[in-house]
């Protein structure tokens, strides 16, 4: 085998030769990576090959028995992976620095202990005094066996050795092998080294979570084949200022995808939280002006969330735009809509636009509560207490039904919103907010 070393664009994946700034392609800066790829010859010996038995395809009843999953006892993150971590399963967990991966891994950790199962925890980040004595932060207590190496081939053999249960590499960005001629977290060092744990993952049936990071762009660091070789791949994300963390499945080969699980980040680590939309609402001032209840969906599952708004008439010839948890470009349209079909008048008036609780809203089932609370903040009037609104905004003025309703409407009826704003037929934004708010 004899291995070139390449340049790969992590934009537009063009391959180059030899490094430069700039991918000729694209015309990306500061995009090229190095690669090694194989241009020796391969000899191909098909008489000398010997056919594989084939085996008939389970039913699902055989499925069911043969599944073994491994529950950590944390319902919120079981409930992600769809039960638990599979016996042979290869799963990414990924999120941005100091969000709080190694606190959830570490808890994950304790509860496998907890049950008896044998743990390793290799880090190539962090020494094992500085596990530890976050793990004594934590008040854990289960014995979890800690290492600290960055070498794939100690660890490979390590693995084989202890016969572990279950077993943590924080982080396969800084994981390499002797193998490939290039520095770690390169695209070739982490595709070999998943490559070569997903092998003893399906080999020996060992569970193996790998710690991520991601870039400044919020994407997954490393090449994209990383995200086609695991198992699954979760993300944790959420706004270091607040507590709240949402831990979303984005692949899972065994469970459902977009499941979202709901953390609170407090002194003693990740506490789930069974009831978010209490305490998404909790401290939510009565009469509050340019506040707004939306009910949004996240997976499987809903949300209430409080929408808040600020209009200030501005000094300066251009308003100031600004949105916190919310799409930037999404609530200039909305603007756009009030100005043109409602006759608000924002044309000389700055709009603040918030997502209490550090959350992200990303569907647009959430512009009518977002155009609510503006129009609230603008005509300086209270929405009623027990109101949400739900809907879309088409840029004719006009109300759009969004999905599954009837789940959203009943979890705000739970709540106790007993007034639901939803879109009706031939009714506009206008006659909505003179009808609310007037």
């Amino acid at each position: 085998m004899k291995l070139k070393s390449i340049y790969v664009c992590t934009a537009c994946r063009t391959e180059h030769p030899k490094w430069g700034g700039q991918c000729m392609n694209c015309k990306a800066w500061n995009t090229l990576v190095e690669d090694v790829v194989n241009v020796g010859k391969t000899e191909t010996r098909r008489g000398g090959s010997a056919a594989v038995p084939v085996k008939p395809v389970v039913t699902v009843g055989d499925l069911k028995l043969k599944e073994k999953r491994l529950g950590t006892g944390i319902g919120e993150l079981d409930n992600v992976l769809g039960g638990g971590f599979m016996e042979d399963s290869l799963v990414l967990m990924a999120g941005d620095p100091g969000i709080g991966k190694s606190t959830l891994t570490l808890q994950i950790c304790d509860r496998m202990a907890a049950q008896g199962k044998k743990v390793l925890y290799f880090s190539g980040e962090e020494s094992v005094g500085q596990i530890a004595s976050r793990a004594r932060r934590l008040k854990l207590k289960n014995e979890v066996g800690l290492i600290n190496l960055n070498d794939l081939e100690t660890i490979l053999a390590t693995i084989e050795a202890e016969r572990p249960e279950f077993v943590v590499v924080d982080s396969v960005q800084v994981m390499a092998s002797d193998e490939i001629a290039s520095q770690a977290g390169s695209i070739s060092q982490v595709r070999y080294v998943a490559e070569q744990l997903m092998q003893v993952a399906k080999g020996s049936k060992i569970p193996i979570l790998l710690i991520g990071h991601v870039n400044k762009e919020g994407n997954l660091a490393g090449p994209q084949v990383l995200t086609h070789l695991v198992d699954t791949v979760l993300f944790l994300e959420g706004d270091n200022f607040h507590q709240f963390r949402l831990l979303r499945s984005t692949k899972n080969r065994f469970g459902a995808v977009d499941e979202v699980g709901v953390f609170a980040m407090e002194e003693g680590g990740m506490t789930e939280v069974s009831n978010p939309s209490a305490l998404f609402l909790e401290g939510r001032a009565k009469d509050s002006i340019g506040s707004c209840i939306v009910p949004i969906l996240e997976g499987t599952r809903v949300f209430l969330v409080e929408v808040q708004a600020l209009t200030n008439y501005t000094q300066f010839g251009y308003p100031k735009r600004t949105a916190s948890g919310f799409d930037l470009n999404r609530l200039n349209i909305i603007i756009a809509i009030l100005n043109r079909y409602a006759n608000m008048k924002l044309d000389s008036t700055d709009v603040y636009v918030n997502v209490v609780g550090g959350l992200k809203l990303n569907e647009p089932a959430a512009d009518l509560a977002v155009a609510m609370a503006i129009a609230s903040s603008k005509l300086k009037k209270p929405l009623p207490a027990n109101m949400a609104a739900l809907g879309e905004l088409g840029l004719s003025g006009e109300l759009r039904q969004v999905s599954q309703m009837e789940k959203r409407l009943k979890e705000a009826t739970k709540m106790g919103f007993s007034k639901l704003l939803t879109p009706k037929k031939d009714k506009s934004i206008h006659e909505t907010i003179k009808t609310i708010v007037s």
